[in-house]
Parts: C-alpha cells; structure tokens; sequence
C-alpha cells in the first residue's frame, strides 16, 4: 500500500480552514450559515490597488519575477518600516513571498536544525506548530490564559529557555486572540532574547494595522536584539488583499540570503501582479487602512458587549486584530437531546450544526478552553450570529 511521507502523516490539517469548508457545504445544502471561522477582512481591496494592478498587466508584468521580489516593492517596503516603524532595512534584507504564511515557513525552514526547539506562546496561530514539524524542530508551548490577557511573561520566557532554543515566534497583535504587547512588555521579551544569544525571534506583525491601542510596537526596534529579529508582514490584512498572496520578511542578511535561496527551488519569486498592486499598496494613500481599523473598532466593541451577556462565557477585551477568543469550558459536559458537548471542538460543531454559526475550537490553537470568533463580517451579521449562539447555548443543560 503506498503511503504519504511522515512529514505529511505527522501534520495536523489547518481547523480553521475545515471549519470554514464544512460552513461552505452548509451553505450549497441552502442552510444560512453565517461564517466567524475565517481569518479574512469582508473589505474589497482598495481602489487605487486595483488600479495598479490592471496598469500592470497592460504594461506586460507577466513573465517571472526576481525570487526575493520586484526591487521596486522591496524599496517600498524598506520605506514603509522606516516611516512606520523606524527600522532601518536595506532592500537586500527584504524577501517577497507568496504571503506571510510562506515567509513564515522560510524563516523556520532557513533557521531550524532537527531537534531545535522553537518557543511558541499558546494561545498561538495553528500553523506555526506545524510548520516547526515540518523543519523537524521541537515546539515548547507556553500557555497565557485569559487572567493575563493571552500574553507571555519574561519570566515564563526565561523557564521555556534551554541549550537547544533556536527560536521565539512572537505575534502581536495576536491571532487568534487580539492580544496586544505595549512596547514596555516587548522590551522585557527582549530583555530575555537578549542573554540568550543562540535564540532568533520571528515577528509575525501582520495584524499591525488592525490595533486599538495607538503606535504599533515592534521587537526589532530594540538594538541589542535587531541583528536577531525577523520580522513578518504582508498585504493581506491592512490591505483587504488575502488573496493576492504577498507577505514579506524584512531580516538580517545571512537569514535573507537562505529565504532566497530556499524560495528559489521551491516556489520562485511571487505572482508578478500582485507585487505591483503591492507597490501601491505600501507606498499610496493610507486612508483605507484606517477606515477598516475604525469599522473593526466598532464591531469589536459590538462583539464583546453581545458576548458578555451570555452566561458561561467568559472574554477579554482584545486590543487588535479582528478576532474574540472566550472561555467556553462552562459548558463542557452540558447537553441537548442525545448530544454532550465533550470539549471545544464539540461546542464549535453544535454551534455550526444547531445555530448555524461557524466557529473554531481552541485546541487548534493551543487552548482547549476556548473558541475563536472573527468578527471580520457586517454588523448585523455579528448582531445575528452573537444571538444565534446564546439561543444554542441556552438549550445546554
């Protein structure tokens, strides 16, 4: 019998993406579900975006781009973190991947040796533990429960830390969470990174632009540690461009020369379109990004009011990003009719089945106690989705 790899048997398949497909099947059944399971801004991309992406194809932008990308987009982006977050980046420390996800895995895959451990801070995005499996890497989970808004401390830090740390995966504002580090709080992280000199820090920041508390704060602003931060951005967020697939790694050299070098045999430079859409995306009129901040603002704070008049639910009030992440575990054990809810995996499927709500259950993300809503739709389907779910919950007994 022919069998799959045990890189492939080994890994998890994405929650998130099955929970947004089972929705999708509701849905072509005619059944009205309303979709919380995604990760995805409901904005279209911006005009002026689209406009250079059409001036792109009519100007032939249709052979193979450079593999770290367009130097045009990669000055862009050197441009953009000096006046949006005053890091200093030449344009060969910057490589354009098919999305933040792949500049991700390329870091990882650049960095990781089999048998390195990568600290991952739980509650944590489901695929950074399974791009370690796949660099053969060993994932120390450190969990940060509600009581301490989803963060790390430097102390949790320093005990998670061995002679075989590789890697500290860092994402602020959090997906799945919300969660927001101040940059006092980063410079305590920092302050750990920085006696431990075999460890890099892969900064996820691609919900930069969806924050509620001021300035983003970056780690690699901090010197003692720059020449070991990775950071990760993209387009896909605070561009409304999910599906262009642009993220990017801003890096030291030695890191961005093996990104280079490793996107260069498995997938080359990304879509040359999307790169030039991209261009105008960093260096046009920013508008747009705060007018989607403001419409999550509002609904964030129309989720969280709805939320906290259900009995057994239990939130936080998340500073950025688009997503609400509560304590469900009240109603584990309960049932309705023949069903019982085991855990939060069982809650999500009696939420999509019985309300026709999708949601995904916190042990994907590393904390069995919760569920993740996004709240990156229309009010009145939030209004609507928030009411189905008490009305389910409240048939649990």
């Amino acid at each position: 019998m022919t069998q799959v790899s045990n890189r492939i048997a080994g890994l998890s398949p994405s929650e998130t993406l099955a929970m947004s497909q089972k929705s999708n099947e509701l849905k072509a059944q005619g059944i009205d579900v309303i979709n919380l399971s995604v990760g995805e801004p409901d904005f279209f991309t911006p005009d002026h975006i689209k406009e250079a992406a059409k001036k792109a194809i009519d100007n032939n932008y249709s052979f193979y781009s450079p593999v770290p990308g367009y130097m045009e987009l990669r000055k862009a982006i050197v441009e953009k973190l000096k006046r949006e977050n005053g890091l200093d980046y030449t344009a060969e420390q910057i490589v354009v991947s098919n999305g933040a996800k792949q500049s991700v895995c390329n870091a990882l895959l650049s960095i990781i040796n089999p048998g390195d451990e990568v600290i991952v801070p739980a509650p944590y995005w489901v695929s950074y533990v399974e791009m370690v499996k796949l660099a053969e890497g060993v994932n120390v989970v450190v969990s940060a429960g509600i009581e301490q808004d989803f963060k790390i401390t430097p102390a949790q830090l320093e005990t998670a830390v061995t002679p075989k740390t590789k890697a500290l995966i860092l994402c602020s504002p959090s997906n799945p969470t919300g969660s927001v580090y101040s940059k006092e709080e980063l410079k305590e992280l920092a302050g750990v990174v920085a006696r431990h000199s075999n460890i890099i820090v892969l900064s996820d920041e691609i919900y930069e632009h969806i924050n509620y508390v001021g300035l983003h704060q970056s780690i690699a602003q901090f010197e003692e540690i720059q020449d070991r931060v990775v950071v990760i951005n993209g387009v896909s967020k605070a561009y409304a461009m999910t599906g262009w697939r642009i993220g990017f790694i801003a890096a030291p050299l030695w890191i961005a020369k093996a990104c280079n070098k490793l996107q260069g045999q498995y997938t080359s430079g990304a879509g040359s379109i999307a790169q030039q859409a991209s261009v105008a995306a960093f260096s046009g009129n920013q508008t747009c990004v705060q007018a989607m901040r403001e419409a999550f603002l509002r609904r964030r704070d129309l989720v969280v009011k709805l939320c906290q008049d259900i009995p057994g639910i239990r939130v936080n009030i998340p500073q950025g990003a688009f997503y609400l992440f509560p304590e469900v575990d009240a109603y584990f054990g309960k049932s309705a009719g023949s069903r019982t809810i085991r855990d939060a995996a069982d809650l999500a499927m009696y939420l999509l089945e019985v309300g026709h709500v999708a949601t995904v259950g916190g042990a994907a993300f590393g904390a069995p106690r919760c569920l993740r809503f996004s709240y990156a739709t229309s009010d009145d389907n939030l209004t609507e989705a928030i009411a189905r779910i008490k009305k389910a919950l409240a048939d649990l007994k």
